[in-house]
């Protein structure tokens, strides 16, 4: 099985076919429109299995999967006490497994914006994160805690340890939290500016199923987007 989690930096139906190629089972997007009401035929045809949430019908995160997937979309909360958190899509995978693709938004929140948003969606959540893949663009990385905080990226990553659940890009290739050497972003697609904020955890069980992780490269996808793709086969 290949998962691949791709920020598509907007106008997926220009897009779809270069990352299809790569032959995926499924596809976790984020920034892309909502098939059913996009007016590219082609986009609605070829979105013939997926799931889709989004703040505007412009920009969503969708799972896009092979016709022979199950997808099911799961009722998880998205609220944290009285704040509502997004961009979070929870589904199961052929009634097998859970898959929980992410795009963190700053969501109008002075304090709890981006890796804020997940940690809250972890704490009314952790019951559900079991046998479970969480995939996309956290917008997060370990040089940004902050010392005042009880949620920072480090944070998280430690709670989410204690589930069973680990990166799987850390155990792949050895390398600790905040000295990854492949970047998965470069701000304003700026070769000078890269920041590794796209990852992948799993629960144990897919931990011992990995068989490879790649992170696409930068002159292959910059045409593209800012993002690139990671490739998780297991």
């Amino acid at each position: 099985m290949k998962i691949i989690t791709w920020n598509c930096n907007g106008a997926f139906r220009n897009k779809f076919e270069h990352i299809t190629s790569l032959n995926a089972d499924i596809l976790i997007i984020q920034e892309c429109e909502n098939p059913e009401e996009s007016k590219d035929k082609k986009y609605q045809i070829w979105a013939e299995n997926y799931l889709w949430i989004g703040g505007s019908k412009n920009k969503g995160i969708g799972i896009f999967a092979a016709k022979e997937i199950k997808l099911k979309k799961l009722d998880w909360t998205n609220k944290y006490k009285d704040h509502n958190v997004k961009h979070f899509l929870p589904c199961s995978i052929n009634e097998s497994f859970n898959l929980l693709a992410i795009w963190t938004h700053k969501n109008n929140s002075p304090t709890f914006g981006y890796i804020g948003q997940f940690w809250k969606y972890l704490q009314v959540n952790k019951s559900n994160f079991k046998n479970i893949i969480i995939a996309g663009d956290f917008n997060s990385n370990v040089r940004w805690d902050c010392w005042d905080r009880w949620w920072n990226h480090s944070d998280v990553v430690k709670e989410l340890n204690e589930l069973g659940i680990e990166s799987l890009y850390h155990n792949f290739t050895k390398e600790k939290q905040g000295e990854e050497k492949q970047p998965t972003f470069y701000l304003q697609r700026n070769i000078e500016k890269p920041y590794h904020i796209d990852y992948c955890f799993g629960s144990k069980n897919f931990v011992e199923k990995l068989t490879n992780i790649e992170v696409g490269e930068f002159k292959d996808w910059k045409h593209l987007s800012d993002h690139n793709p990671i490739l998780i086969t297991f």
